[in-house]
């Protein structure tokens, strides 16, 4: 489908790219086979998309996936795809904010524990990091995920220690996924083309993640006042980023010691799993959810 008849598509049922939604519809039916094959979708699996959009990537996993349901937050695309019967039989489309979706109950409902469930998403700027995080807490539920979202984003995701781009949602993912950026993907990929470049990534939960059952919430607490102030040292950061109860300077210098850092260090020199380390000795018995 190219752009010209993605436009004139839209345009015969009276609808619009919604800038407020961040739509920017994907264009190659090509290009979403191939983003199917490597978000690793295979015969029998159980695909839950965020985003329907005009159905390009929607019916690339119809060929492959033995059901689909497909969400989309917007009522003239629905009615759009209603209208046109643009979406194969093993697909069910479903007028949902994924923001209110309970992931958890619709991978059951797809019966989770017989089949592969996955997630398969084109992420808007706008809610790609806290969709994504909200998929940490089924990570249990789901064989895997799959996200095209703003290269920036995708960045904070798969940077390490050192790196400026490294942050709470690069230490998050690090202790709980295991994160493979596939490919980069142009503006002119998409109608309209976006201002930015997009990244897609194939996300699995670890197997092998050290976080203990209950801790992730709590573990985050900790790791996202380190890095609220990231000009900080991490003694300042951790004192004043408004942990319930407060910290006191001598308890986090004193913990950073005993992991061999320097007091003076700042959050984004420390790996995944020294933030882990660090937030076990600083809130030991904070309450959370994994």
């Amino acid at each position: 489908m190219s752009a010209a008849e993605v436009r004139t598509l839209l345009e015969r049922h009276g609808l619009a790219p919604s800038r407020d939604l961040g739509q920017n519809f994907l264009v190659d039916p090509d290009l979403a086979r191939a983003l199917v094959r490597e978000a690793g979708v295979e015969a029998g699996d159980r695909v839950i998309e965020v985003g329907a959009g005009l159905g390009i990537l929607t019916r690339a996993l119809a060929e492959v996936a033995e059901r689909v349901v497909s969400l989309e937050i917007d009522s003239g695309l629905v009615r759009l795809l209603e209208a046109e019967a643009a979406l194969p039989g093993n697909v069910s489309l479903r007028h949902a904010d994924a923001l209110q979706t309970d992931f958890a109950a619709l991978a059951a409902e797809l019966d989770g524990p017989a089949h592969p469930v996955r997630v398969v998403a084109n992420l808007p700027y706008s809610v790609g990091s806290v969709v994504l995080r909200r998929v940490l807490d089924v990570r249990d539920s789901l064989a895997g995920w799959a996200v095209m979202l703003q290269k920036e984003v995708a960045e904070r995701i798969v940077s390490g220690p050192g790196s400026r781009d490294y942050g709470s949602l690069s230490v998050l993912h690090a202790l709980t996924t295991r994160v493979q950026r596939t490919r980069d993907l142009a503006p002119r990929c998409f109608y309209p083309p976006p201002g930015v470049t997009s990244a897609f990534l194939r996300i699995e939960p670890r197997r092998d993640s050290p976080l203990e059952a209950g801790e992730l919430v709590r573990i985050e607490r900790v790791v996202r006042a380190a890095f609220g102030q990231r000009r900080k040292t991490l003694v300042n950061a951790l004192r004043g980023g408004g942990l319930v109860p407060a910290l006191e300077p001598d308890a986090i210098r004193a913990a950073l010691e005993e992991l061999g850092h320097d007091p003076r260090v700042r959050a984004e020199r420390l790996s995944a799993e020294d933030h882990l380390a660090l937030a076990r000795r600083l809130q030991p018995a904070a309450p959370g959810a994994r």
